[in-house]
């Protein structure tokens, strides 16, 4: 079973030296924007399954064998946060990752997120988002994103409690939560 980190110091501490991060959460949860912001100050390569790995222009899913094949060539990677969900591929990740961050705030939460991206971006690609995917949100999607917590955290808890022990995983849940997390990350960098 992997190792929680509750104490956010800490997780930041362990963050200063982790090349390889896992992000995941529900749709709205802030994963994209979590994963840009350690890119950026860590220096490691921006993976989004949404984009690199699961959809192809006009919002069509890739098909399978090709996803898990990029799948497995960006997990070969050296230097990497790669966010996104996926349960079926997550053990190919946790197996190469330095750290796992699970989003996993209140689902009104990222209902707003998702909600509000919306709002934003209506009619506009996202930039981790594939090429010819405008911003769209349906009954299905806010389904998934209602749902989130019943019926996707248990495989991602059983794919957590299989991982190997040593692995550090943060559990964030709110922004309130994040922002700190951040702050005492840019608190580890000094040091």
């Amino acid at each position: 079973m992997a190792r929680y980190i509750d104490k956010l110091d800490d997780a930041a501490a362990l963050l200063t030296s982790a090349k390889r991060i896992c992000v995941v959460g529900c749709s709205g949860s802030g994963k994209s924007t979590l994963s840009q912001i350690l890119c950026e100050r860590l220096g490691l390569d921006y993976i989004s399954m949404d984009r690199d790995v699961f959809w192809l222009p006009g919002w069509k899913l890739r098909p399978r064998p090709e996803a898990l094949e990029r799948m497995q060539q960006f997990v070969a990677g050296e230097r990497w946060i790669i966010d996104g969900n996926s349960p079926g591929s997550l053990p190919a990740r946790l197996a190469r990752s330095d750290m796992v961050i699970w989003m996993r705030p209140p689902r009104r939460v990222s209902i707003y997120g998702v909600l509000s991206r919306w709002l934003k971006n209506r009619g506009k690609v996202r930039p981790e988002m594939a090429p010819g995917c405008p911003e769209k949100i349906d009954w299905p999607f806010l389904q998934y994103v209602w749902n989130f917590e019943a019926k996707e955290v248990p495989q991602f808890q059983a794919q957590f409690d299989n991982a190997r022990a040593d692995l550090p995983i943060v559990v964030l849940r709110s922004h309130r939560q994040t922002n700190e997390f951040l702050t005492a990350f840019g608190a580890s960098e000094r040091r």
